[in-house]
């Protein structure tokens, strides 16, 4: 891997994470056109996972900071019930407890929990066929055919008014079984969770809130699983500024393009994204059956 390649690479990665046209589509394509992949893929993956992880965090810092200070007065209420059980039981008293999921932040975080458990579940257990699945052309190509389809049929929802309070525990869960199939180039995590969330009638500002926040955990979870299966690579300082530079590349443009995307989503339909998943899927699926 040269220092172009993951710069070029890193770039992409940021940029197309954020928006619903599958960031794993164009990596698996242009790596497969431009037969750029090698054993330093796995290592630069991390890094790249790494970067996008501090680039949700920040330009999400305001809403991650209000969920983390809303998990540690959770936890406070919670000991204080056991207290209060422990006082009750004792003194034969009816103290009132505490209400643990008591206002929108705390409901939010339980359910990206319950959304997250099956989206990582899933993503371990598919990693190796959606390796497989990138090797290849014509599969992340068949993937932005299905996000195109999907974002151009997501226009045509009602518009929803849910916030985390009107949402069940059973919506969270489907979110996350289906966002668990994005683990497949081509097949847009945020282009199909943002559209599931639509679906179930979330607001839209909500769901894309939602769908980014979900972010956290998908790449916590990457970043571990490729970290647990490094190759043993002789690491040159080299190969160390094209990770640097990649990741740097992928996190700077990942946290610009998040806060452009939240208001482009937010304000516009998505038939433009779905017009640009036919016409590169398309290509794409064409060239892979012509040359192959």
């Amino acid at each position: 891997m040269t220092i172009i390649e993951a710069l070029f690479l890193g770039l992409i990665q940021g940029i197309t994470e954020f928006i619903p046209v599958s960031s794993s589509g164009h990596l698996a394509i242009i790596e497969n056109l431009l037969n750029i992949k090698d054993v330093s893929g796995l290592p630069f993956a991390a890094a790249v996972h790494l970067a996008t992880l501090i680039a949700v965090f920040a330009a999400l810092r305001r809403e991650v900071k209000k969920l983390f200070i809303e998990i540690c007065r959770g936890i406070y209420d919670i000991t204080e019930n056991f207290r209060i059980y422990r006082h009750n039981r004792h003194e034969k008293d009816a103290r009132r407890y505490k209400r643990i999921v008591s206002n929108n932040y705390r409901k939010l975080f339980l359910l990206l929990i319950v959304s997250a458990v099956p989206t990582v579940i899933e993503g371990y257990l598919l990693e190796n066929a959606a390796i497989f699945a990138g090797n290849s052309l014509f599969t992340p190509a068949v993937g932005m055919l299905i996000t195109g389809i999907i974002l151009l049929v997501a226009d045509f929802f009602p518009r929803g008014r849910k916030i985390p309070k009107d949402v069940s525990y059973s919506a969270a869960f489907v979110i996350g079984v289906l966002q668990g199939l994005t683990v497949f180039p081509g097949v847009s995590r945020l282009g199909i969770t943002l559209a599931v969330c639509l679906a179930y009638g979330f607001q839209k500002k909500f769901a894309i809130k939602y769908t980014l926040l979900l972010a956290i955990p998908v790449f916590i979870g990457a970043f571990i699983l490729e970290c647990t299966q490094l190759p043993s690579i002789p690491m040159t300082w080299g190969l160390l500024g094209c990770y640097v530079l990649g990741a740097a590349a992928a996190g700077i443009a990942g946290y610009f393009c998040i806060g452009k995307m939240m208001k482009v989503l937010q304000n516009k339909k998505f038939y433009g994204f779905s017009v640009y998943c036919f016409i590169i899927g398309g290509v794409t699926a064409v060239g892979s059956i012509l040359f192959s």
